[in-house]
């Protein structure tokens, strides 16, 4: 069913760890392609990325796992946008609250959605990601768990779990500190949807992961004050804020973050 070549700008790409094929492989799926696969419909009444409740029907994550991935019950999945926006789906979030990648909105295909709360001219295709009910299952500090639901994915990629979260652990002897680890579980949830590790090449954020760890080391006061309000620290940040991050978050993730810093201070 994979296909070596794109025939439409509606076709899916999928990539990473593909089963049956070497490792950074990438193929194509049709819309007709992944309506074949098992679908499942529901109404959806608290995504925020709608003004209300719509019906959608599409193909759970983990089927498309099930189908593809290489790497069996260690599939990290990872959906792309294509401003390069990442949300990653681990195992215990996929069991938790079995995210689909929607392919028609009230019947109708992208052409026909809702367009996004960023402008009248963003549509949400060609793919998005939902829910059919998102009730948070962890909280960090004073952090409940947030909803991965991305619009304008145009890939999907089947990555090692254990691999890519050990490439952005803490390291060093406070590893393993409850602040250090609240701050890695912020960031592996929150920052890695723009930001990463320099393995991970082109990204939507223009700060890779060792740039953020000497900001947040060199000027802990300006970093906490750009988590929150970028827009006052800088007019022209992309990145959105984060005002409800109090102190104790804050402190979290500069400590997390200088754990980057622990050889070159040896």
């Amino acid at each position: 069913m994979l296909r070596e070549k794109r025939s439409s700008a509606l076709d899916l790409e999928v990539g990473g760890d593909l089963a049956g094929l070497p490792a950074g492989s990438v193929r194509y799926l049709t819309r007709e392609d992944l309506k074949s696969l098992p679908q499942v419909s529901y109404t959806v009444a608290d995504d925020g990325n709608f003004s209300g409740a719509v019906q959608v029907r599409g193909v759970e994550l983990e089927a498309l796992a099930r189908e593809f991935a290489g790497g069996g019950d260690k599939t990290l999945v990872v959906a792309v946008c294509g401003d390069l926006y990442r949300a990653h789906y681990p195992q215990a979030y996929v069991q938790a609250h079995r995210p689909m990648l929607v392919l028609e909105i009230n019947g109708e295909a992208p052409a026909g959605w809702p367009k996004s709360k960023e402008g009248p001219g963003s549509g949400m295709g060609p793919y998005l990601i939902s829910h059919p009910h998102f009730a948070p299952s962890s909280k960090i500090l004073g952090n409940e768990e947030e909803a991965q639901i991305p619009w304008g994915v145009v890939r999907i990629e089947f990555r090692n779990e254990q691999a890519i979260f050990e490439e952005i652990a803490p390291r060093g002897a406070h590893a393993s500190e409850p602040e250090v680890q609240a701050g890695y579980r912020i960031a592996r949830q929150n920052c890695l949807r723009c930001h990463g590790p320099a393995s991970y090449g082109r990204l939507k954020g223009q700060i890779a992961w060792p740039a953020i760890a000497y900001f947040a080391d060199a000027s802990p006061r300006d970093f906490g004050g750009y988590v929150r309000n970028p827009r006052n620290m800088s007019q022209s940040a992309q990145m959105p804020g984060n005002p409800a991050y109090d102190d104790a978050t804050v402190q979290a993730l500069i400590v997390y973050f200088r754990t980057f810093l622990v050889q070159g201070k040896q």
